[in-house]
């Protein structure tokens, strides 16, 4: 059952990742007709595991997939920070009894393909959401009263509101704030994904590990309800050119990850990788254009040290859906009030992504001080530290009408 608006509008969405699909559950749930437009053929996910903070299992159970999406999650029991040089544990956030008290859910991690078709399963079950692939939106046009959605080849398809969220490369922002290419890390992220029957006893089955070297760090843990271990290492190379999902050997891999000697059995695991440039824009304070806003990664795309982005992109989508939902107001002023409430928070998740390589990427003196500093850390200041971005920010109306 979903709740009816007091006055019904058609919304389309560039983009059909999780960030589009969450705010089409999000709008149609609330009455409104929902027209999802992906660039790519088919409606599929690319990449491996994700983690869920409390902030992004909440929003999802808000759009009504908590409980299919934990179906497959690995709920985590700790944090784990070690040192790759010396192989030292560091420290660990504990993420059990008190994390779970405090933050009202689990940490879990979940493989990309899975939470998307979740996500996607759940669109295709409401009949006010039509999804369509292969239909990628070059720009938008509008007037006072209607806006219109311009594909690639000349279709053009009018509402009453338009959401970008096409992705860091989105062209709905492009033509917003024209603000060119993104930014261009220097880091080159590599991940593979293997079966956990061939991982070593000594790896933890139930904690997200990180390992941190100089210029460089490594983290693994469970997706695909334990059957699988994803890997990710990251290495500030210098790189300046664009790519993404690049077939990679074992040996380059290695190679790159060679500052980091305590992973080199775990990175022997995988002869087949795949490199992406890590990429990110600073923040910006235009979201709207009249009836266009833009959502996710088109908004504030950012980088992975923070583990954030999907779950900053799910908050997007319940803010959306229900200021929309309540109904009666201009959509240009619902857009508005939107963005207002979100700029702040994922302008600060930004910031601090970009400033945690100094913590993932140190080296040297710079090391040993981080070390000791983050082991005179207690359990709760290790929660106060992560409270204003794990915790629950966003309220919204359930599909059922219960508001969380």
């Amino acid at each position: 059952m979903t709740t009816r608006p007091r006055t019904q509008v058609r919304v389309v969405i560039a983009g059909g990742g999780i960030g589009g699909l969450a705010a089409a559950l999000a709008v149609g749930a609330h009455g409104h007709h929902v027209t999802v437009l992906e660039r790519q053929p088919e409606l599929t996910e690319l990449g491996a595991g994700i983690q869920l903070a409390p902030n992004g299992l909440h929003a999802l159970d808000v759009l009504g997939v908590g409980a299919e999406v934990r179906e497959t999650a690995v709920p985590m029991t700790e944090l784990r920070f070690m040192d790759g040089v010396s192989g030292e544990h560091v420290t660990s956030l504990p993420l059990t009894d008190g994390y779970r008290r405090r933050f009202r859910s689990p940490y879990v991690v979940v493989h990309r393909a899975e939470l998307h078709l979740r996500l996607l399963d759940a669109c295709r079950r409401q009949p006010r959401i039509t999804l369509r692939a292969g239909a990628p939106v070059a720009g938008y046009a509008q007037t006072a009263t209607v806006t219109t959605a311009i594909l690639e080849n000349g279709e053009r398809i009018s509402a009453d509101a338009i959401i970008g969220a096409d992705g860091i490369h989105s062209r709905i922002r492009q033509q917003m704030v024209g603000d060119g290419s993104p930014r261009i890390s220097g880091i080159t992220a590599y991940r593979a994904v293997v079966p956990m029957a061939d991982v070593p006893a000594r790896v933890r089955r139930d904690a997200v590990t990180w390992w941190t070297g100089p210029d460089c760090h490594f983290v693994h843990y469970p997706i695909s309800g334990g059957t699988l271990l994803n890997m990710a290492g990251s290495n500030a190379d210098g790189t300046d050119t664009v790519f993404a999902g690049v077939p990679v050997q074992g040996d380059a891999v290695r190679a790159a990850m060679a500052p980091l000697p305590a992973v080199a059995d775990l990175l022997s695991l995988a002869d087949r990788w795949r490199a992406w440039v890590l990429l990110d824009r600073p923040p910006i304070d235009t979201w709207t254009d009249g009836r266009v806003a833009l959502l996710g990664d088109a908004a504030h795309p950012m980088l992975h040290y923070a583990a954030q982005g999907a779950c900053q992109a799910l908050e997007d989508a319940v803010v959306l859906g229900d200021l929309l939902g309540h109904g009666g107001e201009p959509v240009p002023d619902v857009l508005r009030r939107y963005a207002e409430q979100r700029r702040d928070r994922t302008s600060a998740v930004q910031h601090v992504s970009r400033d945690s390589i100094r913590l993932w990427h140190a080296g040297g003196d710079a090391a040993l001080t981080r070390n000791r500093v983050l082991r005179e850390m207690t359990d709760d200041d290790l929660h106060d530290a992560i409270a204003w971005m794990h915790a629950p920010r966003v309220r919204g109306r359930h599909p059922s009408g219960a508001t969380r």
